[in-house]
């Protein structure tokens, strides 16, 4: 199954680069995943998978880049004692350019449900809904955290819609 989302930045592309490899090298991507699977882990309870699984496990590659776009690899895994029950989400986060002072942001990503047809059904029923919703609130909160915003992220990510413009004011 695929999932994802984008958001545009009022920052450009080369301030947006910047402070996203400052955030992948300060492990603050890791931090922000955590609080996005744990957020939208309270919709697995209703599938009766409370408590069986948490996010420990999250893996970053470093940004790669040229001068048109840049990109990292995150991979979520739950683990403990369900956590075959919920799939591996391996995603990649891209940069591009989408004017002189604004960059497209985008997280696409790939999973697989676990348990067969069990799993296939379940994910059409809520699953795909949750990983639709978990990659949202990241997405809204790394976007914060590069614009410049870091308090948006949680009115961004509550209301499905991404963080408000900040002016480009450079690295920080």
């Amino acid at each position: 199954m695929f999932a994802g989302d984008e958001v545009l930045l009022e920052v450009s592309f080369a301030v947006a680069r910047e402070r996203l490899a400052q955030l992948a090298g300060s492990g603050a991507l890791i931090s922000t995943s955590e609080d996005a699977y744990d957020h939208e882990g309270t919709h697995v309870m209703r599938v009766g998978a409370a408590g069986l699984s948490k996010l420990v496990r999250v893996q970053v590659r470093e940004l790669a880049w040229t001068g048109e776009s840049a990109g990292l690899a995150i991979r979520w895994e739950a683990t403990g004692s369900g956590g075959a029950l919920f799939p591996v989400l391996d995603a990649d986060i891209r940069l591009v350019p989408a004017g002189e002072h604004v960059t497209r942001m985008t997280m696409a990503g790939s999973y697989r449900p676990p348990l067969g047809a069990l799993g296939d059904a379940l994910d059409r029923a809520i699953l795909h809904r949750v990983a639709t919703a978990t990659i949202r609130r990241f997405l809204a909160q790394v976007a914060a955290r590069i614009g410049g915003q870091p308090g948006a992220a949680e009115a961004a990510a509550s209301n499905g819609a991404g963080p408000s413009p900040s002016p480009d004011a450079g690295p920080s």
